[in-house]
């Protein structure tokens, strides 16, 4: 069976955590932000959690490998092998 490939957008785009939530930067910060409000500048800063339906999305279509990579480190943590 042939490798999987992991999306290079993704990756450049997406980080997983300990406990498999995926962060991502906020959007709408890259150019032009004299057009744009403070609150929203303020708001898109830093990086945030993705919801649960959209990080499912990212873990099973765009990211293969980090999905097996956390389901192996969850089986260390129960003791199972």
């Amino acid at each position: 069976m042939p490798k999987m490939k992991t999306n290079s957008g993704a990756k450049k785009r997406f980080r997983t955590t300990a406990k498999g939530k995926v962060k991502a930067k906020g959007a709408f910060t890259s150019h032009m932000m004299m057009n744009k409000p403070k609150s929203m500048k303020r708001k898109a800063k830093g990086t945030t959690m993705l919801c649960a339906a959209d990080a499912r999305i990212i873990l099973r279509n765009f990211l293969p490998y980090g999905r097996k990579k956390k389901a192996a480190k969850a089986a260390v943590a129960k003791g199972e092998k």
